[in-house]
C-alpha cells in the first residue's frame, strides 16, 4: 500500500519520470568504466599504492552494493521522490569534485561518497517506477532502465578515451555530470511523492552490520595480496567481517521490519533471481575493469583504442535485452537466462586462448561472445525481481536484488583482483623470489614500468607473458563458475508453476504477504 496520490499521473509525466530514472541508470556504469580506462593516466599523476589504485573502483562499488537496501528502506518511509532527488544531487557533487582531487586518498573519499549518492538515487528512482507503472508496463519500463544502463556500459569506455585522449583523465566525468543534473531537473518536475505507510524507518543495526561487513571483507580481500593471507590484520579483517555477516543475519531475523526478508530465501525462485543477479559479475562486470587496465597499462593500447575493444564487449546491450523479452512468448526466462549464461561461458573459455599481446582484431569474436551471453539474462533480471516481492515493499524489494547485484559486483572485483595477483605471483616467483608479490600488485593495477623496475632481472616481455598466462588461468575459472551458476539458476527458475505452488503450501507459519510473493 502506498500514500494517497491527488491525482493519476498523465502519461507525459510517467514518460518524463521513466526518462529521469534512465539519465541517472546510464551514468551510473560510466562512474566505474570511465575510471577503469583512466586509471593508468589517474595513477601517473596522483601515485598512490597498488591498494590505494584498487580502492579507485571498490570504494564506488563498495558504498553503492552496501547502501542499496539501506536507501531503499528510507525511500519507502521518507519518500522515494525525495530520497531520489538527494541521491542524484549528491551523486553529480561527488563526481564533480572528482575531477579536482589532488591525491589519490581524496579520489578514493570521493568515489565512496560518490556510491552513497548513486544508490539513494537508484533505490528511490527504481522504487517510483513501481509504483507509476502497473503489471506489463512495469515490466518494460524496468527493462528500458537495464537497457538504460547497457547504453552506459557500451559507451562508457569509448566516450572515456576519446575525452581522456582529448583534455585528460578529469573530463570522464563530465558526461557523468551532466546526466545526473539531467535527472535530477526531470525528477524535480515530474517525479510525484509515495512512501510506505506501514514502513518502520530504517533498520539501523542491520545497515551498518551489513556495511562494515563487506567494508572489512573487501579490506582484507584488497590486502592479502600484498602482506599474504596470513597476515594477521588480514585475518582479522576477514574475521570481523563473518561476524558482522552473522551479526546481520541475527539483527534481520528480529526486527519487525527488516531490510532484507529472510524467509524469502526459503523459496528456490527467490534465490535463482539472486544467483542471477549476481553471475554478470564475475562472466562480465570484471573484464569491465579488468581488460581496459591490461589493455592501456600491460599491452600498451591508447585509450581511445582501448574503449573500441570494450564496444565490442557491451555492446551487445544495446539490442538483446529487448531481443530476450520477445524471445519470452516462445522460451521460458529460465531458459533464456540459462542459455545466455552458457553462451557467455563459451566466451569466456575462447577469450582465455589468446596471450597478453595478441592481435586486436582476434579479440573481437570471444568478447561478443560473452556480451551476447550476458545480455540475453540481462533483460529479464529486473522484471523477475519485481515478481517475487509485494508491490508496497517496492524499496525492499529493488534493494535486495540491486544488492545482490551491485555488492556481488565489488566482491568478485576484489577477489579476482586478489586471484589474479596470486597467480601472477605463481608465475614470476619461481625467478624473482620476494619481489614477485610486488610485481603482481603492480601488474594487476597496469603499471608494467613499476613492474619491471621491481624486478629488473626480469624483462617485461617475462613479465607481459606471466600476466597473460595468470589472466588465461582467471578466465578458466570464471568459466567453471559461470557453467555452474547456469546450471543452478536454470534448474531454480525452471520450477513449474504447480510445483511451486506446492512448495509454497508445504511452508507453514507464513505472513500473508510472503504467500503472495512466492504465487507471483
Amino acid at each position: 500500500m502506498t500514500s494517497p496520490q491527488t491525482k493519476v499521473a498523465s502519461p507525459t509525466e510517467k514518460f518524463f519520470v521513466l526518462v529521469a530514472v534512465c539519465c541517472a541508470a546510464a551514468a551510473m556504469p560510466l562512474t566505474f568504466t570511465g575510471p577503469a580506462v583512466a586509471l593508468p593516466a589517474i595513477s601517473r599523476t596522483l601515485g598512490g599504492s597498488p591498494i590505494a589504485l584498487n580502492w579507485v573502483t571498490n570504494a564506488f562499488m563498495l558504498t553503492f552494493g552496501s547502501c542499496l537496501m539501506a536507501s531503499g528502506a528510507l525511500a519507502d518511509s521518507f519518500g522515494r521522490r525525495r530520497i531520489f532527488l538527494a541521491g542524484v544531487g549528491c551523486f553529480a557533487l561527488f563526481s564533480a569534485g572528482l575531477a579536482l582531487a589532488g591525491n589519490i586518498v581524496w579520489f578514493d573519499v570521493l568515489r565512496a561518497l560518490q556510491g552513497l549518492g548513486a544508490a539513494a538515487a537508484f533505490s528511490g528512482g527504481m522504487a517510483s517506477l513501481a509504483q507509476e507503472f502497473d503489471a506489463t508496463a512495469r515490466m518494460r519500463a524496468f527493462s528500458i532502465v537495464g537497457s538504460s544502463f547497457g547504453v552506459g556500459l557500451a559507451f562508457g569506455p569509448i566516450a572515456s578515451g576519446l575525452m581522456i585522449d582529448a583534455f585528460g583523465w578529469p573530463s570522464i566525468f563530465i558526461l557523468v555530470v551532466a546526466l545526473a543534473l539531467l535527472a535530477l531537473g526531470l525528477g524535480a518536475c515530474f517525479l510525484r511523492e509515495s512512501k510506505d505507510p506501514d514502513a518502520a524507518g530504517l533498520d539501523w543495526p542491520g545497515a551498518l552490520s551489513f556495511t562494515l561487513a563487506l567494508t572489512l571483507f573487501t579490506y582484507g580481500v584488497l590486502r592479502a595480496p600484498e602482506t599474504g593471507w596470513s597476515d594477521p590484520l588480514v585475518l582479522a579483517l576477514l574475521a570481523g567481517a563473518a561476524l558482522f555477516f552473522l551479526a546481520f543475519g541475527i539483527v534481520e531475523r528480529v526486527v519487525k521490519r527488516p531490510m532484507l526478508d529472510l524467509s524469502l530465501f526459503r523459496y528456490p525462485r527467490f534465490v535463482g533471481v539472486q544467483l542471477l543477479a549476481a553471475a554478470p559479475a564475475y562472466a562480465f562486470v570484471v573484464l569491465l575493469i579488468l581488460l581496459p587496465v591490461r589493455f592501456v597499462g600491460i599491452e600498451g593500447m591508447s585509450e581511445i583504442a582501448a574503449g573500441r575493444m570494450m564496444v565490442a564487449l557491451s555492446a551487445p546491450l544495446l539490442i538483446l535485452p529487448i531481443v530476450a523479452g520477445l524471445l519470452t512468448r516462445w522460451f521460458s526466462p529460465a531458459t533464456i537466462c540459462g542459455t545466455g549464461l552458457i553462451i557467455s561461458a563459451a566466451g569466456l573459455f575462447w577469450l582465455s586462448h589468446f596471450a597478453a599481446g595478441s592481435a586486436p582484431f582476434v579479440l573481437i569474436g570471444p568478447l561478443l561472445t560473452i556480451g551476447v551471453g550476458i545480455s540475453l539474462p540481462w533483460g529479464l533480471m529486473d522484471g523477475l525481481a519485481v515478481s517475487v516481492v509485494p508491490k508496497e515493499r517496492a524499496g525492499m524489494a529493488t534493494g535486495i536484488f540491486s544488492t545482490t547485484r551491485v555488492a556481488g559486483e565489488g566482491v568478485a572485483l576484489a577477489i579476482v583482483s586478489a586471484v589474479l595477483s596470486a597467480f601472477i605471483q605463481s608465475n614470476l616467483s619461481t625467478s624473482s623470489g620476494t619481489y614477485a608479490a610486488s610485481a603482481a600488485q603492480q601488474l594487476v593495477t597496469g603499471n608494467l614500468a613499476a613492474a619491471a623496475s621491481s624486478i629488473p632481472a626480469i624483462g617485461r616481455d617475462a613479465l607481459i607473458q606471466g600476466y597473460g598466462d595468470a589472466f588465461s588461468t582467471l578466465l578458466w575459472l570464471l568459466t567453471g563458475i559461470t557453467v555452474l551458476t547456469a546450471v543452478v539458476v536454470f534448474s531454480f527458475l525452471g520450477r513449474s508453476s504447480a510445483s511451486a505452488v506446492a512448495e509454497d503450501a508445504e511452508q507453514p507459519g507464513e505472513e500473508e504477504d510472503t504467500m503472495s510473493v512466492s504465487n507471483a
